[in-house]
Parts: structure tokens; sequence; C-alpha cells
């Protein structure tokens, strides 16, 4: 595993929930972002960590390789990796990540 894997790897496993995403929770900079954020919100979850993948290019590359998924925002929860903003919205319509954010690791 090589560093940028490491310090992914690391922030996965150290936060119950990490969204990879472009921008941040207050700005996000693309719509699926902002949507990613808005549907944890919605679904519950207090505390959001996320990682601005626009400031680390490496992160940006490295993530996509890390979860084997093309596409940001990824939400990650208990060190699992749950998917994009589209999945997370499927999650939440059937009440699938309310549970999952509301489950203690």
């Amino acid at each position: 595993m090589d560093d940028v894997q490491k310090r992914i790897d690391e922030m996965v496993k150290s936060n119950r929930v990490m969204l990879f995403m472009k921008g941040t929770a207050q700005f996000p900079q693309c719509g699926f972002s902002g949507r990613a954020i808005q549907v944890l919100k919605a679904a519950g979850a207090t505390e959001i960590n996320t990682f601005n993948v626009l400031e680390d290019e490496e992160v940006r590359q490295g993530i996509k390789d890390y979860a084997q998924w093309p596409t940001i925002p990824q939400l990650y929860v208990n060190g699992e990796f749950v998917g994009g903003s589209d999945i997370m919205m499927e999650m939440y319509q059937s009440g699938e990540l309310q549970q999952m954010l509301g489950a203690k690791a």
C-alpha cells in the first residue's frame, strides 16, 4: 500500500462517517457532492467528516483506486464503502441509510 492509500485508509477507518467530496460540507463544489451532504443530513447524520479532493490531487485519484469506484463523492460508514450520491439517495429512500447511520459501530 503506497502513502496515499495509507492516508485514505487511515481517514476511512478513523472516522465513523467519512465523505470524500468536491468542496466542503458548507460549500460543496459540485451538485453530486451537495446532494450527498443533503442526503446525509436528512438521514440524521450528526458527525460528517469530509475531505475536499479538490485540495489534494493524490487523494482525488487515489480514492478512486481505493474503492475501485470511478466517481466522487464516495461515502464510507464504519470503515465500509457505501457508494456515491445515487446509491446514497436510493438507500435514503428505502430507509437503509438511516439505519446504517443510526447503528453504532
